[in-house]
């Protein structure tokens, strides 16, 4: 059933018509107990609120009606590795409008059957012969990509981006606020598998735990088929069945020892499925975007993988539906884009990868001009900044900036250069001006509340750039209520 979402459908307008109704509402409901609702007086006298009542009714008044677009993902609107300032949008928006954007696991060839085979824009993305790629550039690397043999792209980057997506009237120096207001499964097209979605698990060569092995062979990487209920009638993850890594010879002819290049189609007759793994184990599922962010100024061709002031690959799963993230502009139309979609992960994504599931989520696009931060919390926002109904989320990396601050080889040596410790320093550092600048606490104020009530938590070590988190509360300010 078209749900205001198949361009097919022949009553396609009435049923988005109703989308944006039911998306009106939900964001009203949501934005009651947000920040910005005119409503949360007593959230707003608490200090939960980023910018006041009225540059929230200036801005709602600005919006007049929204907009909803729908970007589908195809090899025509997918940038695959990488972002840049010089992509050609995809769609042009105004503040205030509604984007809904299908987004692709790049580990769907891991098994194409449950989560490419039948799906038209999966099937343009990953098509692969020894003639063609839908998708040539995979990555910040060469254009040409003689180097290794193996198409354009054949530097860093992994992730299947959908975008970008242009904001008018974003400039540097502005803050785009990005609502979460709905993320779905994409559903199996194969037959054989209705009403189901799949996501791939990769225990591999650039998780922590892969020098840390005990049973042999070692060393070893092991991908793990998990199925998720596409209905959303139930909201666990089970493991489907396991295979190591066996060599792949793509299309190209190259053999790929280790899982070393993006798309690389397994043959599931090289390799040995165990079955009945993970018995009676169930996993919550919380859908999010591992890449969700804007286009960076400083170099043309950026790896997708390392995370930074821009967003991009904070693998944070709490970057899902109801949350709302903050990202400071760097270049003109802000550049929006998605992808790295999970269906579940847990904090630090350990073994390399989350539960890579394709999502289209839905989103709201609200654009704050630099001339009306002054005097709110957005007025110097360089970092991304994440929102849900009950907590701050700070996002602290080992370098803030590596772009910036490890020179021109940058995207080369911030794989060799990270810390835990550096992303700690810069999580607190973050922390500590929040709590001084928004809340008015003096610095020694800010130590001690950081200590005791303040959750550092290990966000990933597997992103070049690792990164750690910083909860607070929101009802810890509510004490001035009465």
């Amino acid at each position: 059933m078209c749900l205001g979402d198949d361009h097919t459908c022949p009553q396609f307008d009435l049923h988005r018509q109703q989308l944006l109704a039911d998306l009106d509402r939900e964001r009203r409901s949501f934005l009651k107990s947000a920040f910005v609702a005119t409503g949360a007086a007593a959230t707003l006298t608490a200090g939960g609120a980023v910018l006041t009542p009225a540059h929230a009714q200036t801005a709602a008044a600005r919006q007049g009606r929204p907009n909803h677009h729908y970007l589908p993902a195809t090899a025509d609107t997918v940038h695959w590795g990488y972002f840049s300032k010089l992509l050609k949008p995809q769609i042009e928006i105004q503040s205030g409008d509604y984007v809904t954007i299908e987004t692709l696991t790049h580990h769907a060839n891991d098994d194409a059957e449950r989560m490419v085979k039948g799906d038209p824009g999966a099937e343009s993305v990953y098509l692969w012969t020894k003639d063609k790629k839908g998708v040539d550039r995979r990555g910040a690397g060469p254009a040409d990509g003689k180097l290794l043999g193996r198409g354009a792209g054949e530097g860093f980057g992994v992730h299947i981006c959908t975008g970008p997506v242009f904001v008018h009237g974003a400039e540097p120096g502005d803050v785009l606020e990005v609502r979460i207001i709905d993320v779905k499964p994409r559903p199996s097209a194969n037959p054989q598998h209705t009403g189901k979605a799949f996501g791939s698990n990769a225990a591999a060569w650039w998780g922590f735990h892969y020098k840390e092995l005990l049973t042999e062979p070692k060393p070893r990487e092991v991908i793990t088929i998990y199925e998720i209920d596409a209905t959303g009638q139930r909201n666990w993850a089970k493991a489907v069945y396991n295979f190591q890594w066996t060599p792949q010879t793509d299309p190209y002819g190259v053999v790929h020892k280790t899982i070393d290049y993006p798309g690389v189609p397994v043959d599931h007759a090289t390799v040995k499925e165990n079955h009945g793994i993970l018995k009676n184990v169930r996993i919550p599922i919380r859908p999010h975007f591992g890449v969700l962010g804007v286009a960076p100024k400083e170099a043309d061709v950026v790896d997708s993988i390392p995370p930074g002031y821009f967003g991009g690959n904070i693998d944070n799963w709490r970057i899902g539906k109801g949350a709302t993230m903050y990202y400071p502009v760097a270049v003109p139309g802000a550049l929006l884009s998605a992808g790295d979609p999970h269906a579940s992960q847990g904090d630090s994504e350990m073994c390399g990868t989350a539960i890579e599931c394709s999502l289209t989520g839905t989103f709201q696009v609200v654009l704050h001009k630099k001339a009306t931060l002054a005097g709110t919390s957005l007025a110097d926002l360089n970092f991304p900044l994440l929102e849900t109904q009950d907590e701050w989320v700070l996002h602290g990396f080992s370098y803030a900036n590596y772009l910036a601050e490890l020179g021109d080889k940058a995207q080369q040596d911030i794989y060799s250069k990270s810390s835990v410790d550096l992303a700690v320093t810069d999580a607190f550092k973050k922390m500590r001006a929040f709590l001084m600048g928004t809340k008015g606490l003096t610095e020694d104020e800010a130590i001690s509340l950081m200590s005791v009530a303040v959750d550092f938590g290990v966000t990933q070590v597997v992103d070049g750039n690792w990164g750690v988190h910083a909860v607070i509360k929101k009802s810890l300010f509510a004490g001035g209520e009465a």
